[in-house]
């Protein structure tokens, strides 16, 4: 397959170690997050009550009058935030280790700017429940399930989230509350408001599908307009990987399947519509994928029922890669 090149053994071995140390990161980072923000033993009126403290303001509520109970509460608050804090400073310096070999073997990266918004989405375990990465920075996911590099790029100067979540999003503001905790700077754009972007003008663009956009809070921003090509991407089985940011740091990404991300791009690619600058782009993206797909991908069959399932929208598409390729087999739609 032209542009294809396996990982070796070294690299290999590299990212099976750094999801490992990952996982074991965010799972304290999760629970650092869930813990209070802060408890303080307060004296008003000359009494004692406890607080929880809800921000960096000192804005809180009271817990109650200080007894025993709480006193216990209070120090065992401060025993767990500690050791929390101790687990994920040792942790954070074996994943630098690791995250900075990556980089060293050439592996593909994210831009620094997708890193801290994937991180703080999987501190709050929003990604592939509720948000997928659908644009080109899931084509480095991509290299890492098919276990070799694409002649393709792999990161972008912007951003491209999909809501995906399935039931009504209580809270709200989900999207919004998780950006303005990774750059207080975020504003939606007035003339687009399905992107939102940052001081340095980096744009964080949010799609979602017809049968999805329900599920989105109605004070949430962006605000995306529903999208029925949308509905392709939430097909089939995601890719869930762990990469490299070129600032050596580690983020996952969890995006939908290959197949219909490939064909998605190629439908893209022939819409009169898009960018004409960006289609030559979305046409190489699909073709490359679906190559990568049908030689280093075998746990993603582009079998018989996966052909059936394809709308009439996109058979045209999938026709055509196949004319190009050694892809040889009869198919009935």
């Amino acid at each position: 397959m032209l542009g294809f090149r396996p990982f070796s053994d070294e690299q290999s071995r590299l990212l099976v170690g750094l999801r490992q140390r990952y996982e074991s990161w965010i799972e304290t980072e999760r629970e650092r997050a869930q813990l209070p923000y802060d408890l303080r033993r307060k004296t008003i009126t000359g009494h004692d009550y406890l607080y929880e403290i809800r921000d960096r303001s000192g804005n809180g509520k009271s817990l109650g009058a200080w007894n025993d109970e709480r006193e216990a509460a209070f120090n065992a608050y401060r025993t767990r935030k500690a050791e929390l804090k101790d687990r994920a400073a040792s942790l954070r310096a074996t994943l630098a280790e690791s995250a900075a070999l990556y980089r060293a073997l050439r592996l593909p990266l994210l831009s620094s700017d997708a890193g801290p918004i994937l991180r703080e989405c999987d501190r709050r375990q929003l990604l592939g429940s509720h948000l997928l990465v659908v644009g080109t920075n899931a084509v480095a996911a991509y290299m890492v399930e098919a276990a070799g590099t694409i002649a393709l790029p792999d990161e972008t100067e912007d951003f491209d989230l999909a809501w995906v979540a399935g039931e009504p999003d209580l809270s709200g503001k989900t999207v919004w509350d998780m950006l303005k905790a990774v750059d207080p700077t975020f504003t939606v754009n007035s003339e687009r408001d399905f992107q939102a972007h940052n001081a340095k003008a980096y744009e964080v663009e949010l799609l979602v599908a017809p049968s999805r956009a329900a599920t989105l809070g109605t004070a949430d921003r962006p605000q995306p307009m529903p999208l029925p090509e949308q509905e392709w991407l939430l097909l089939g089985r995601p890719v869930d990987q762990v990469v490299g940011c070129r600032d050596g740091s580690p983020a996952r990404i969890v995006a939908p399947d290959p197949r219909w991300f490939a064909l998605h791009k190629l439908w893209m690619a022939g819409q009169t519509k898009r960018n004409p600058l960006k289609r030559p782009k979305d046409r190489k993206q699909g073709l490359a994928m679906l190559d990568t797909v049908l030689e280093a991908m075998p746990h993603y069959p582009l079998d018989g029922p996966f052909e059936a399932s394809l709308p009439d929208e996109l058979c045209p598409h999938y026709e055509e890669w196949r004319s190009t390729t050694s892809f040889n087999r009869s198919t009935s739609w």
